[in-house]
């Protein structure tokens, strides 16, 4: 068991929008990285911008694998991203792919968020836009100090863009790579830069028992059961942020198991449906990197 997701590369593990590494020693990939770390893996888990453009993440996303490389004294990564952690990782994927193996989304914002058009379309309108902009810039920098990396720089506005189906779209046409031809499809799971792509994600099945579909004990499972009926496209097809068909990316592993936007990432700390458990789904993909080659 000791040596089984000993990849030939290091892991690293990219948070989303308004994520962190640590807040004051609470992981946000929960229980995650020392589970690879357990079993042989190499991971490091860097603090981005919370909420910033996926281009000014993805620099910084750069800089900080440059260190790892240096340290690891390896040439490549595998990265791991959830949410806009996908799309950064892509971004670094497609500008440097000498230094990446592979890039995995974890309920990525491939497609934009639905949710994401909402919000978008609050702050372009005059005054609530401006006071929302500005509450949620100092709620993010408030935030962003209680982790390790503090002070780093912040942009709701540009983060919510990036987030968006317009932002996405341009995105995309800037870096493919990875992307289904067909909507709800596959991606190529090589990719002609060299870097192997994969996705999985899940969705909100509220037709479950309680139980098993809504986690009554989580409160950030009943905020994202509700803002999943805001959906028009992916109506009952999405993770209460994120479509179901919007998160495909490369080789698709599976794209609807029962978890929502944070069990993905095994928050709010190990509070989730009992089936899948999101550690295990980073320890079969870390095997499977192994397996590759990667």
């Amino acid at each position: 068991m000791k040596n089984t997701t000993q990849t030939k590369y290091p892991i690293v593990l990219v948070h989303g929008f308004n994520g962190f590494d640590k807040i004051m020693g609470f992981p946000y990939f929960f229980n995650i990285d020392n589970s690879l770390k357990k079993n042989g893996a190499i991971v490091f888990t860097p603090a981005l911008s919370a909420a910033h453009s996926t281009e000014m993440r993805g620099e910084q996303l750069l800089a900080e694998i440059n260190k790892i490389l240096k340290e690891t004294q390896t040439n490549k990564v595998n990265l791991i991203g959830h949410s806009q952690g996908a799309l950064t990782c892509r971004y670094v994927a497609a500008v440097s792919p000498e230094l990446v193996a592979s890039v995995t989304s974890v309920n990525g914002v491939n497609f934009g968020s639905e949710i994401a058009d909402i919000a978008l379309g609050v702050l372009n309108a005059k005054v609530i836009g401006d006071v929302a902009t500005k509450i949620m810039d100092c709620f993010t920098k408030f935030f962003s100090l209680l982790s390790n990396k503090a002070l780093l720089p912040q942009d709701y506005y540009q983060a919510i863009y990036s987030l968006s189906t317009e932002g996405t779209a341009k995105f995309n046409e800037k870096y493919p790579q990875g992307l289904p031809k067909e909507w709800g499809g596959e991606g190529n799971e090589l990719e002609s830069n060299g870097v192997y792509y994969y996705s999985w994600s899940g969705i909100i099945k509220s037709d479950a028992c309680d139980n098993e579909g809504l986690n009554r004990m989580d409160p950030s499972h009943i905020i994202l059961a509700t803002l999943s009926q805001f959906f028009t496209k992916e109506k009952h097809q999405n993770d209460g942020l994120v479509g179901r068909f919007s998160s495909h990316l490369g080789k698709v592993i599976k794209s609807d198991y029962q978890m929502d936007h944070f069990d993905s990432v095994n928050q709010i700390a190990n509070l989730h449906p009992k089936d899948p458990n999101p550690v295990d789904l980073y320890i079969e993909h870390a095997k499977r990197l192994k397996e590759k080659g990667l």
